[in-house]
């Protein structure tokens, strides 16, 4: 059979071969289901100009693992790199250490998130956004939906407060609960966006490693979501926009100024950070910048020689943040 097949990716499993001319009179059989991603996450090379040898390493671990999913991306920030769908968080981790230990490649994975899907104004169908940065503008949006999990819960009875706090945190409902003996079983409805970071890490330490954690395939449920941007000097840094529920923006956009604060070196000239939602700012740190004590040679005189010293610092500092970028 000649399939004209020009890539590995274009064979699938399941399909069904007849003569030509007999497509209406056969009945397709039962093919195979592809797996839909659940996690989604960028991935840059390390290394300037590794971009085509990172694409032939994927396509090759894709041969062993087609669940898969990758497009390509353009960043200004980190350059040209892929976006990737996981089947879960720890799939996730364990193809990015194949890629690294099998390939010997170098990634910097951005943040990992979920699939939204969103109801635009005056269109029927629901738009699916995997890229924070392409989440639709707030005043076109009519109506969100995000993935919720049943998350089933086994603890001892004597952890159940701490559980249940984690599991409210984070946005989630109580379905069931039940006592067997000193053992608890929870049922919580959670949204997945909360749970594929750090949720299962912080369960077993409130836990001392005592709890078991498992969830269901997902469900889209209605939601209140917002596009979270973050700003270096006004520019927006596209691989730190997020999307979060309405009610952990100013928690999250803290956080994230934060770590951005303790991550960026100081430099020459002032680095405002910024989170805002919609244009308004809901988080701000500012990075001070060096400054040269240009009046350590003043003896004495008018007061007007050292203002004159300063306003000119302060020119020059000002000309640098124009024309200087945040690496």
């Amino acid at each position: 059979i000649c399939m004209g097949m020009k890539d590995t990716r274009e064979a699938q499993i399941g399909d069904t071969f007849c003569v030509v001319g007999d497509e209406d009179s056969v009945e397709a059989l039962p093919g195979f289901q592809k797996q839909k991603p659940v996690v989604f996450a960028g991935i840059f090379p390390m290394e300037e100009g590794g971009f085509m040898h990172l694409g032939d390493c994927l396509a090759k671990l894709q041969l062993t693992d087609s669940s898969v999913v990758t497009t390509k991306t353009l960043s200004p920030a980190l350059g040209a790199g892929f976006h990737c769908g996981f089947l879960g968080l720890l799939h996730m981790d364990v193809f990015l250490e194949r890629l690294n230990q099998e390939y010997d490649v170098e990634v910097m994975p951005t943040a990992p998130t979920v699939s939204f899907r969103v109801k635009v104004r005056g269109e029927d169908e629901l738009v699916t956004v995997e890229i924070p940065s392409e989440f639709p503008p707030q005043d076109q949006i009519e109506e969100c939906f995000e993935p919720f999990v049943s998350a089933n819960i086994i603890c001892p009875e004597s952890y159940l407060g701490d559980v249940m706090s984690l599991c409210q945190s984070r946005r989630g409902e109580l379905e069931s609960r039940d006592v067997d003996g000193e053992r608890v079983f929870l049922t919580y409805n959670i949204p997945l966006l909360e749970i594929i970071t750090d949720f299962y890490d912080i369960l077993k330490r409130i836990t001392s490693g005592y709890a078991s954690f498992t969830y269901e395939n997902p469900v889209y449920l209605t939601s209140d979501l917002v596009r979270i941007d973050m700003l270096l000097n006004g520019e927006v840094v596209e691989p730190l926009v997020s999307i979060q529920h309405r009610s952990n923006v100013v928690k999250y956009g803290r956080m994230m100024a934060g770590k951005l604060k303790q991550t960026l070196k100081r430099g020459m000239f002032q680095i405002i950070i910024q989170a805002t939602v919609g244009g308004k700012i809901v988080a701000r740190e500012t990075i001070s910048a060096y400054r040269k004590d240009v009046t350590a040679k003043l003896y004495g005189g008018d007061v007007t020689r050292r203002m004159k010293l300063l306003n000119k610092q302060k020119e020059g500092k000002k000309r640098m943040k124009e024309f200087g970028k945040v690496g």
